[in-house]
């Protein structure tokens, strides 16, 4: 009897087992609470068994198909207009809070990426308040796959904006989205995929490569799952060996140089922030640094906010021997909470171990390094206590970035999508690709069209955030590779329908590739996005270069109809002009009407202008509405 009940209990498991297969399944983003394309047909799709019957019930009227012989299957559904919230349900499946509105997808490395979390300096207060049901984010997760195309992603939900939720989204796309909303009153979602430190090939599929066959050779090499797993197995063991021996010959670990009452009379100083590497000499390896600060009866015991700036490259850091917070590279900020009951009144210890594989070690210069409690902020800059912990014989090993390499990116974390319908397109990319920037704009435009060609969406707006100003000013015309790859940002522009610029050579920080101000680009997106997607007779460039003409020892420039609204300036600022030889010398410049006259009066047969064209210039031309002129050459 015993065996006849299991017999029949094993019947029943697979039978109901194949009911609960033979149920509709939904892709990720076909979930509760997403924000549909409006005023575009919409496909709705998914996965059921070979031949099953589905039905789509939405505003009151019933949708059917039925599944093809692989269980896919898709339903369109007919334009429809901004609203909701609605319910969708789809066979047994019930979808709650579903809006219509305005899609974008968001995509690019890290400055697309950086999360509002990293942004608390500037925009504290907003995140704190924030509370926002029509401003929605779906963030893909970050995968790679060389092999093939995924239909589907690993996960994913839809989120509407509040206190929590805003911390993880990221900061362009949030500023762009609230911004359109708040002109538009319409729902605004945006699907957010982007990888930090990507080139844009790793977001092209193989057949917009063919034209680059050292990147298909690349993408066809990583399609071995056992070289991937060898590759990424050596390099940790690589790694590990390394730093386990710094920290075996780290004195500093072994001393436990980050007590409170460690004796450092002996030690070195030198002024945070700086290198110490300007004092001993390149190395790699570790080195403490120490400062002492005195606090009153008042100010102990109270939780306080320690920033540290930048360093490169990770540190440990400890006030009073008590570890407060690391970071394991040079980019993130040094934000660190201090607890309640960790400083005390009197002499108090703030220890920090810096280790550094490769490239000059440093704090970094311009930023803040303080440490505030109760709003008062207690400068950290000046003399800082220093000792060497250990000098390594050797770099610390590299990496293989493979999640970098081309297609992969495209493969799960594009692909997937391209069954959603979208409004548009996001673009903050190329701090990558400045190594070879002259190959940038042919790439991006075979992209961009292999995008709306995936999306049947051959007019899609594509709006591409052109790289900051970064790295240190020069005082002399130099070539520059991030202003070529800007200028092909700029000709992409020009030359593809339907993408728009957001100029951003005025925000950036000499010192940080990851500018904080993500507002302004925000913002600058939106207005390009008013003017292509919502056809809204608004200034949304600063001065657009056309054409050049010599008259005699000068040169003018004329700029497109409407951008040429110049804002007065007391002298114009960052032009350079070149004779026959193609040497460019700095250059005067003034503005004649809707003109720009350049000249220097040493050059007398001058042959071509550049504008802006450095790493981080200086250049001061922008319209009425402060909106500034991209970098160009006339070349």
């Amino acid at each position: 009897m015993k065996r006849y009940c299991s017999k029949l209990f094993l019947i029943i498991a697979i039978f109901s087992a194949c009911l609960f297969d033979a149920k509709v399944r939904l892709p990720a983003l076909v979930s509760d609470g997403m924000i549909l394309q409006r005023n575009q047909k919409l496909k709705i799709w998914g996965y059921a068994d070979a031949g099953e019957k589905v039905y789509i019930k939405f505003l009151n009227k019933t949708y059917s198909a039925t599944a093809d012989n692989s269980g896919n299957w898709n339903i369109m559904l007919p334009e429809l207009k901004a609203g909701g919230p609605f319910v969708m349900t789809i066979n047994d499946i019930t979808l709650k809070d579903i809006l219509i509105g305005d899609v974008w997808v968001a995509s690019g490395q890290s400055n697309m990426e950086l999360p509002m979390r990293r942004l608390k300096p500037l925009y504290g207060e907003e995140m704190k308040t924030v509370n926002n049901q029509n401003i929605r984010f779906f963030t893909v997760p970050q995968k790679y796959n060389f092999k093939a195309a995924q239909n589907d992603l690993d996960g994913g939900k839809w989120e509407s904006t509040n206190p929590q939720t805003i911390q993880n989204f990221s900061g362009v796309a949030y500023f762009f989205a609230k911004n359109l909303y708040e002109r538009n009153k319409v729902p605004v979602g945006i699907i957010h995929t982007s990888l930090g430190g990507s080139p844009v090939q790793a977001w092209m599929d193989a057949n917009s490569l063919k034209k680059y066959p050292e990147y298909l050779e690349e993408a066809e090499k990583w399609k071995n799952d056992d070289l991937i797993k060898s590759t990424e197995s050596n390099e940790q063991a690589l790694s590990r060996a390394w730093y386990t021996e710094l920290d075996q010959s780290d004195i500093g670990l072994n001393q436990h140089w980050e007590n409170f009452d460690l004796n450092d009379s002996s030690w070195k100083t030198m002024n945070v922030p700086g290198s110490w590497e300007d004092q001993e000499g390149p190395f790699e390896g570790s080195v403490w640094f120490r400062k002492e600060i005195t606090l009153s009866k008042s100010e102990a015991g109270k939780a306080a906010f320690l920033n540290l700036g930048r360093i490169k490259d990770a540190d440990v850091t400890y006030i009073n021997g008590v570890k407060v917070g690391n970071v394991t590279y040079e980019y993130p900020p040094r934000w660190y909470d201090i607890p309640a009951g960790v400083l005390k009144e009197g002499k108090n210890s703030i220890a920090v171990r810096i280790t550094n594989g490769s490239g000059k070690g440093q704090f970094i210069a311009d930023k803040p390094y303080y440490l505030e409690i109760g709003g008062k902020k207690i400068d950290l800059t000046g003399s800082w206590k220093y000792k060497i912990g250990a000098k390594m014989e050797k770099m610390a090993p590299g990496q293989t970035f493979i999640r970098w390499k081309p297609t992969g990116l495209y493969n799960s974390m594009i692909n997937p999508l391209i069954n959603y319908k979208v409004k548009g397109f996001l673009w903050y990319q190329g701090e990558s690709n400045t190594g070879k920037p002259k190959e940038y704009g042919d790439l991006l435009t075979t992209m961009i069209n292999d995008w709306r060609s995936k999306w049947e969406e051959k007019e899609a707006p594509f709006l591409i955030v052109q790289l900051a100003n970064f790295m240190e000013a020069k005082n002399q015309p130099v070539e520059s590779n991030w202003a070529e790859l800007r200028d092909q940002q700029r000709k992409v522009s020009l030359n593809v329908p339907q993408t728009g610029l957001a100029v951003i050579i005025d925000v950036g920080e000499w010192n940080d590739i990851h500018p904080l101000d993500k507002k302004t680009v925000g913002d600058r997106l939106a207005l390009q996005a008013l003017k292509i997607a919502d056809k809204k007779d608004i200034v949304a460039d600063g001065p657009v270069y056309q054409t050049m003409k010599i008259e005699g020892n000068k040169i003018m420039l004329s700029f497109k109809k409407g951008t040429d609204d110049f804002a007065p300036v007391s002298e114009l600022k960052g032009f350079a002009i070149a004779g026959k030889d193609r040497k460019y010398q700095w250059a005067k410049a003034k503005t004649e009407g809707k003109n720009i006259i350049v000249w220097n009066d040493e050059i007398k047969d001058p042959v071509s202008v550049r504008y802006d064209w450095a790493d981080n210039p200086d250049g001061n031309l922008k319209n009425k509405s402060g909106l500034p002129a991209s970098s160009f050459t006339t070349e």
